[in-house]
């Protein structure tokens, strides 16, 4: 906030999407201090990755600022997400919006907390989506029997359904684990169902980076997305997680 106070340049990093100095700064701050909490290997979108991580037991898995469009438009569905991970497994998460200060966290056994007071997933028919997925066409066959509402980060979408804010979310094409990592955390200790688009456990620290997508909700909602899923399918963008 305090960067969208002072003003601040837009970058481009080509298709991967646009990139202001909150990111980066968000990026310096974070990688001195988590693993100043717990010493662990490091992976961010804002930092080159490392391959020594591929060997070791424990790693952050981080994005100083998921939803940099949104933040640069000035739509409040932006957040830092953060994710501990061990042997592949998530044991924390954490997702912080700061456009009002939410933050969402879960410790893997011991449940999910907005803001200090526990969290349930919640069952209903709002769908939260990407808004560029809907400007593809993606959501248009979920149109019938959901309420599509275009969000922006998916660390704070999946913030969202472990709070019972909504009932679901999902992603049709490759994520980066800096994506889901910490959110995902949350949706399964808030007592909901995460998984990637073809029903797989999502593990983390993988030597590519990225996740077949992401479908999470509350168990019934998790259900009904599932099986829309299965009948219409992923993006293409899928394509090129193929053999892997």
């Amino acid at each position: 906030q305090r960067v969208r106070a002072e003003g601040f340049e837009v970058l481009s990093k080509g298709d991967k999407g646009p990139v202001t100095r909150a990111d980066h700064e968000a990026d310096a701050l974070l990688r001195e201090a988590l693993p100043a909490i717990l010493p662990a290997a490091w992976l961010s979108e804002e930092t080159v990755d490392d391959p020594v991580r591929l060997g070791q037991r424990r790693l952050w898995v981080v994005d100083p600022l998921d939803g940099t469009k949104e933040f640069v438009e000035g739509v409040p569905h932006y957040a830092v997400s953060a994710g501990l991970v061990e042997d592949g497994v998530a044991l924390l998460g954490v997702v912080h919006n700061p456009s009002d200060g939410t933050t969402v966290w879960a410790v893997r056994g011991g449940g999910c907390f907005r803001d200090g007071k526990p969290v349930r997933v919640a069952e209903g028919r709002r769908l939260g989506a990407s808004r560029s997925e809907i400007k593809r066409g993606e959501f248009e066959p979920f149109a019938a029997d959901w309420t599509v509402e275009p969000l922006g980060s998916i660390a704070w979408k999946l913030a969202l359904v472990a709070a019972g804010e909504i009932a679901a979310t999902v992603s049709r094409g490759p994520k980066h684990e800096w994506d889901v990592c910490g959110g995902a955390m949350l949706v399964e200790e808030a007592g909901g169902q995460v998984a990637d688009c073809f029903g797989g456990a999502l593990r983390f620290n993988q030597s590519f980076p990225k996740t077949k997508g992401v479908l999470a909700g509350a168990p019934e909602a998790y259900g009904r997305v599932a099986a829309k899923l299965a009948e219409v399918g992923v993006s293409d963008r899928m394509d090129e997680m193929k053999g892997r």
